[in-house]
């Protein structure tokens, strides 16, 4: 069903409570943030929004997993410093999630205002979705709005819970993620690729299974590949290997060629005498003859052409996982090259999956190259799995 947007909505000069996604890697330094603020950006259209309306804005989000206890490092008035740098607008940081402060705070508030509660996961009751803590979140406001993609596949107190008490709407960023989605799933212009990297195929069977029947391309490359090319009886040589999903990829490539998928494995890969950001001994092999005791690091050169060619022949690409190691720059060399196909290419239209995939592309400067890039990761597979997602099911439809 299609669930009510904000533009239906009409909190103008109410109290919205405003569910983000917040959570960037702030172990990395404060000073890191700027470089990964894309989830404060992805919300801006929806804050703007309510500010425009003249609304009182409370924002709520978790920053990493301070298991319902208070962590010090883990707050989040560093991280509502730089959304009102982006905002261009003042943002209060709020010490606390919910309680006599907040509540003075709020009263307090002016149309127009935009404050920030602290870390959710700061209360136990976030993560076990506790209908009293809910309750205690949604009294704050008068109108909820669901804008964290992010979390949309967890069913946490101010994802699932908030919604049964106020009216609720999906924010512009839900809406762009579910729309954008949605239609390179269900009404893609041809031919449809997918690129699948990242570490296991374990984590993509659902994409794989929901998405083989619309598929003219299947691309594999980073730890995935592996598992793969491992299935067809090379060896891979100390390359960790999935043996519960081996056949499982004997399935899939069996299934691809009976629906006349061309499936693309690296001929060539990048392998190291040991799993390290500088191994002693690095070198291009072909993919069916890894050394005994070599670890596969990333796609070779040879092979990022050949991707990058023939993904330029497509019009959609759904792209989810690096093609190598790409946190170890020396390994990150496939990913920038098939990153940069993607985005320099005309005509194309460019879904990219959240998590660490969307670090590789913001890292790389290319989001703006990308049609979308989605900022959920689990979110994003689950969804492209076919999968309903609590948080979005949480919502009234539209009327």
């Amino acid at each position: 069903m299609v669930k009510r947007t904000l533009s239906q909505l009409n909190p103008a000069n109410s109290r919205v409570l405003v569910r983000v996604d917040f959570n960037i890697p702030i172990e990395q330094g404060i000073e890191a943030i700027a470089g990964y603020d894309q989830r404060l950006r992805a919300t801006l259209p929806t804050i703007r929004h309510l500010i425009g309306q003249g609304c009182r804005t409370i924002l709520c989000s978790h920053l990493g997993r301070p298991r319902g206890k208070v962590d010090d490092a883990l707050r989040l008035a560093p991280v509502g410093d730089r959304l009102a740098y982006l905002l261009g607008h003042p943002v209060k940081s709020l010490p606390e999630i919910t309680g006599p402060e907040v509540d003075a705070a709020i009263a307090a508030m002016s149309p127009g205002d935009v404050a920030l509660l602290e870390n959710l996961r700061f209360h136990p009751g976030e993560e076990a979705n506790d209908p009293a803590f809910a309750q205690s979140l949604a009294a704050l406001a008068d109108y909820f709005v669901m804008d964290a993609f992010a979390v949309a596949h967890r069913a946490h107190a101010s994802t699932v819970g908030v919604p049964r008490y106020l009216p609720s709407a999906m924010g512009f960023l839900v809406e762009k993620e579910v729309n954008s989605m949605g239609r390179a799933l269900d009404a893609p212009e041809k031919p449809l690729a997918a690129l699948l990297g990242g570490a296991k195929v374990s984590d993509k069977i659902l994409l794989l299974q929901n998405m083989l029947d619309k598929l003219d391309h299947l691309f594999i490359g980073g730890g995935m590949c592996v598992t793969f090319l491992k299935a067809q009886g090379h060896s891979v040589g100390a390359s960790p290997v999935e043996e519960d999903r081996l056949e499982f990829a004997r399935e899939m490539l069996d299934a691809a060629a009976r629906r006349n998928i061309q499936v693309h494995l690296p001929a060539e890969v990048v392998v190291a005498s040991e799993f390290a950001p500088e191994p002693a001994d690095v070198r291009v092999t072909p993919a069916t003859q890894v050394p005994d005791g070599a670890f596969i690091m990333d796609i070779a050169p040879s092979a990022a052409a050949q991707f990058a060619q023939r993904l330029q022949q497509c019009r959609t690409v759904i792209w989810n996982g690096p093609m190598g190691v790409f946190e170890m720059p020396r390994f990150s060399e496939g990913t920038r090259a098939v990153a940069q196909a993607i985005a320099n290419a005309p005509g194309i239209t460019s879904v990219v999956g959240g998590g660490s995939t969307a670090e590789a592309v913001e890292a790389l400067g290319l989001v703006d190259g990308m049609t979308h890039v989605s900022t959920g990761g689990g979110a994003s597979l689950e969804f492209l799995g076919g999968l309903e997602l609590p948080a979005i099911a949480a919502l009234p439809d539209a009327s």
